[in-house]
């Protein structure tokens, strides 16, 4: 079985004892990452959320949601770290295919932050904020097969 678990976890060559202990000490089992996934991924949309219904505050209200948006979407990006553990997923991030989608991404969570602390420009937040939503969302189905493709092919035909 252990033979087994080295396999599919990548590990298929004999470690050093000592090491191999400490690795599969260290690593969560796959229920508790999918509790971890689940309660993270569910915080990430409980600040979306928030964010949203505090958008209609009168003068605070874009800055508070740009805020808890970012922080949503921050937190649903964690929420892969427990099921592909921190450096897998920092991998994937930034190989080719998604490279653009992530520095993108990423950007648009610092500016949006940025531009609700720093320079306190709540329309420039907004923006910030809709160009998360399409980096996120452009990040993500990079994930599917042939998702972006099909994303493409549906836009260059609605545009014509």
């Amino acid at each position: 079985m252990d033979k087994l678990k080295r396999v599919l976890s990548g590990r298929d060559a004999e470690e050093p004892g000592g090491l191999a202990e400490v690795i599969d000490g260290a690593s969560l089992s796959w229920g508790t990452r999918v509790k971890g996934f689940v309660a993270c991924f569910a915080i990430g949309c409980l600040c979306s959320v928030l964010g949203s219904c505090l958008l209609w505050i009168p003068k605070k209200g874009l800055i508070l949601f740009a805020v808890f948006y970012t922080l949503g979407n921050i937190a649903s990006i964690g929420s892969t770290l427990f099921l592909m553990g921190p450096m897998k997923q920092l991998k994937r991030m930034f190989e080719p295919t998604r490279l653009i989608a992530t520095v993108v991404m990423l950007l648009c969570l610092v500016l949006t932050l940025c531009s609700a602390f720093w320079w306190r420009k709540a329309g420039l937040a907004l923006l910030f904020c809709i160009l998360q939503f399409f980096a996120m969302a452009w990040y993500s189905i990079s994930f599917i097969p042939y998702a972006r493709d099909a994303v493409k092919k549906c836009v260059s035909v609605c545009l014509s």
